[in-house]
C-alpha cells in the first residue's frame, strides 16, 4: 500500500501541557494532536512523529511534526482549515506540505532557535506566567550579556545536560547566543522592561537552554563569575549546575530543515 508523508508546522502555548510525548494520565500536545487527527481523518490509519521532545510548559512559535498516511490529502488548504477548526485554542497549525519517503523529521538536519523570556525585580501580573519567568532579585544584565556570548561556538556542554551519561556526545556548536531587551512580545500587563535570551544551533540536549539560562541568572545574581562559565565549557569538564530555569519562559521560535 502506498504511503504519503506530510510535514505540518504548528504553534502552541505549552502552559497546560506536559510536553509533547504521550504519557499516562496527563494531557500532552501529542495526545491532543492525535485526538484531533483521528477525528478529522474519521478513523483512517495515520501516525504522527514530532521533530523533537518538548518539556512540560514549553511553548512554540514554530514547531513541526510529520504525518504518515495511507491515503493522499487531495486539498491541503481544506485539510489545514479543518485541522485548525478542531484543534484546541492553544494549538494552531501554520502550514502543511508533502514530503517524500526519504525525509525523516528526527534525523533530517535542522537548525532550531529558542527564546527565553524573563524579567526581574518586581512581581509581575499573573497573566505573564505562561510565557515569562520573573526573577524577584536584582540582576546585572550587562554581565549576563557577556556570559551569554561565552556559549557561542564549539564547546563541551556536558555541564548543560540534565543527568548526562558517560557515553553522550557533548561537544556541540551554538551558532548564536545573545541576551537582548525584549521587543518581540508585548502586552499592556507586561513589565516596562523584559529580556530575551536567543539561542540558535543544530543539536540541543535535555534541559540545555534552561540550564544555560539558569547559569546566567546565577551570574546576574553574583553567585558565579564569568570565569566559572568559561571553566564549565572546557573539554572533559563537568560541573553540576544548581539551577534549571523554569520551563514556562522557554519558547521554540523556529525550526528550519536543510
Amino acid at each position: 500500500m502506498k504511503k504519503y508523508f506530510y510535514v505540518i508546522n504548528i504553534q502552541y502555548l505549552g502552559y497546560r501541557f506536559h510536553g509533547w510525548q504521550k504519557q499516562p494520565n496527563v494531557k500532552t500536545l501529542h495526545l491532543m494532536v492525535d485526538r484531533t487527527l483521528n477525528f478529522i481523518l474519521e478513523g483512517k490509519r495515520f501516525k504522527s512523529l514530532c521533530a523533537g521532545r518538548t518539556d512540560a510548559m514549553v511553548s512554540a512559535e514554530n514547531a513541526a511534526f510529520e504525518l504518515f498516511l495511507h491515503h493522499e490529502i487531495e486539498d491541503l488548504d481544506a485539510f489545514l482549515e479543518l485541522f485548525n477548526y478542531n484543534l484546541p485554542q492553544d494549538i494552531r497549525a501554520l502550514n502543511i506540505r508533502e514530503v517524500n519517503e526519504k525525509f525523516n523529521i528526527i534525523n533530517h538536519s535542522k537548525t532550531k532557535e529558542y527564546l527565553y523570556l524573563f524579567t526581574y525585580g518586581e512581581k509581575c501580573h499573573p497573566f505573564c506566567a505562561p510565557i515569562m519567568t520573573t526573577i524577584l532579585d536584582d540582576l546585572d544584565i550587562e554581565v549576563m550579556k557577556e556570559g551569554a556570548k561565552l556559549f557561542e561556538g564549539e564547546h563541551h556542554f556536558k555541564s548543560y545536560c540534565y543527568k548526562p551519561s558517560e557515553t553522550g556526545i557533548y561537544n556541540r556548536k551554538i551558532d548564536l547566543c545573545e541576551l537582548v531587551e525584549n521587543t518581540i512580545y508585548t502586552a499592556n500587563y507586561f513589565p516596562k522592561k523584559s529580556f530575551v535570551l536567543r539561542v540558535q544551533g543544530k543539536g540541543f540536549m535535555r534541559n540545555q537552554i534552561r540550564l544555560m539560562m539558569g547559569t546566567l541568572i546565577d551570574l546576574g545574581k553574583g553567585k558565579i563569575a564569568l570565569n566559572d562559565i568559561e571553566h564549565s565549557l572546557k573539554p572533559d569538564v563537568f560541573v553540576k549546575m544548581d539551577y534549571i530555569a523554569p520551563a514556562s519562559g522557554l519558547i521554540l521560535n523556529s525550526i528550519e530543515f536543510e
